[in-house]
Parts: C-alpha cells; sequence; structure tokens
C-alpha cells in the first residue's frame, strides 16, 4: 500500500507502516526527525501521486481548546482578530485535506474547534488505550476507514495536581506538565508509538 503521512516531522508513523512492509513517505515543513522517506515542502506538490492511504496531523496551534482564550478580542483585540482568521484557514485546510483525491484517509487533532464548526469526529481516543502510560484526548476523522480497536489499556500517568484555579485536586498528565518553551508545541504533536502502531496493523 502506497501511505502519505501528512504534517509529520517525527517519522513515527510512517515508520510504523514502513515496517509493516509498506510504501509510505511522510511530509512536512519541517526535516524529518528520522531518516526515512521524507518530503519537506507542501502536501499539496505531492497529494495526487497515486496515494492509497493518507494519516495526517494537521497543525492544531489555532485549532485546539488549549489556545481558547487567545480569541478573546475584548481581552486580546487585534491579536484576537488575527487568531480567528487564522483559524478559518486551518479550518479549510482541513478540509482540503480531507476532500482530496485519496480514499482513505484519517486525520488527528486534538479536540477543538473541528468538533464544532467542522463535523463531529467519528472516534477519540487516548494514548492509554494503546499501551502508552499517556492522557492526550486525540479526534479522528476517518473516511474509508474503520476505528481502531484498543490494543492494550493501561492507566495513565499522573505527574502531579493543580493546586489552584477552577481546576483544584485535579491530575495533571504529562502533555499538561511539558514546561513551557519554544518546542512545547513540537513535542506535545508527536504520535504516540502505541497508536502509531495500532494504525500501522489495522488500517495497512
Amino acid at each position: 500500500m502506497k501511505v502519505l503521512v501528512a504534517c509529520e516531522f517525527s517519522g513515527r508513523v510512517r515508520d510504523a507502516f514502513i515496517a509493516k512492509g509498506h510504501d509510505a513517505i511522510s511530509c512536512d515543513l519541517l526535516p524529518t526527525e528520522r531518516d526515512g522517506p521524507h518530503y519537506q515542502g507542501d502536501i499539496f506538490d505531492i497529494i495526487e501521486y497515486g496515494f492509497d492511504l493518507m494519516v495526517a496531523h494537521p497543525p492544531c496551534t489555532y485549532l485546539s481548546n488549549a489556545g481558547s482564550l487567545w480569541f478573546n478580542e475584548e481581552k486580546y483585540g487585534d491579536i484576537a482578530k488575527e487568531r480567528k482568521v487564522l483559524r478559518l484557514e486551518a479550518q479549510h485546510f482541513v478540509e482540503l485535506l480531507y476532500e482530496c483525491g485519496i480514499s482513505k484517509i484519517a486525520i488527528e487533532n486534538p479536540v477543538g474547534y473541528l468538533n464544532n464548526h467542522w463535523k463531529k469526529p467519528d472516534q477519540v481516543i487516548q494514548p492509554y488505550y494503546f499501551g502508552d502510560c499517556e492522557s492526550k484526548r486525540t479526534c479522528l476523522w476517518l473516511k474509508g476507514l474503520p476505528i481502531l480497536n484498543y490494543t492494550n489499556i493501561v492507566k495513565p500517568k499522573i505527574y502531579s495536581y493543580f493546586k489552584s484555579g477552577k481546576h483544584i485536586g485535579k491530575p495533571i498528565y504529562g502533555t499538561q506538565y511539558l514546561s513551557y518553551g519554544k518546542d512545547r508545541g513540537k513535542k506535545r504533536s508527536v504520535t504516540f508509538q502505541g497508536i502509531a502502531d495500532a494504525m500501522a496493523e489495522q488500517w495497512g
């Protein structure tokens, strides 16, 4: 099977499909972090190259609920207005991916704007459904593909607890616990290995 992994710099999903014997390539504006087939550039440069399956991880900067407070125009003014424009552009990018000519498509993104302003996801998964002891609610929009069957349900690791605010007393999981810095978003975006393996095993 010829597989395109869109918006992936880690190579993790690409390599999971390659390990199952598929002809897979990743594509991102960033270089790949692992040696392997990778196109660094615009996904639409190669999207019509006869792929059978595409797994896409479009950027969630303007789509995730994590940054929703930055869209408050009363508080952030022109910054919020600009982010709203960028959010619509991000949604349009997702729609273009979904409507491309590839017959089997999975689009992955966190719970956020797409759920209520595009369409409801076909499935919401967690890394700890697939053997990784982490919590990160992840939506899947599927075309021509079945939902993923859970492979190994484990307990997510709790890193700490909120000590104040509206979430006081609730657990803090790994993706929330990451320190703020220039690479935080990049680290949070990487697909967990158990999910990558399940995609390759079940969709391949």
